[in-house]
């Protein structure tokens, strides 16, 4: 779990890009709720963070090619992409965005 930023700090409607734990993630902020998707776009290697929030749809397009990627499942909704991005869960705890990455319960360390 990462502490990102100050929920107050996300513009309604937009997108940032915020590295955790080494991962870029792209965490979208529409209305009283947060999202988090993988911040690389499945088709080309473009930061989705950079691209449109459709706050009705809950969806972020990619800025490049016009690909549209659903906040709740990391699918794309429009072509040329044809792969998902990883979803993370993303919540607000005493105003905070807190991001959550999976952990790496099945690796041997």
């Amino acid at each position: 779990m990462s502490d990102v930023c100050a929920f107050d700090d996300l513009a309604d409607g937009s997108a940032t890009r915020f590295d955790v734990d080494g991962e870029p993630v792209a965490v979208v902020r529409v209305g009283d709720e947060v999202y988090a998707i993988g911040d690389i776009c499945s088709h080309a290697n473009i930061s989705l963070s950079e691209g449109e929030v459709w706050c009705d749809e809950l969806e972020l397009e990619c800025p490049k090619h016009a690909s549209a990627f659903s906040l709740v499942t990391g699918v794309p909704t429009t072509l040329p992409a044809t792969q998902p991005v990883q979803v993370y869960t993303a919540s607000v705890a005493d105003g905070r965005v807190v991001v959550t990455l999976p952990s790496d319960a099945g690796s041997c360390s």
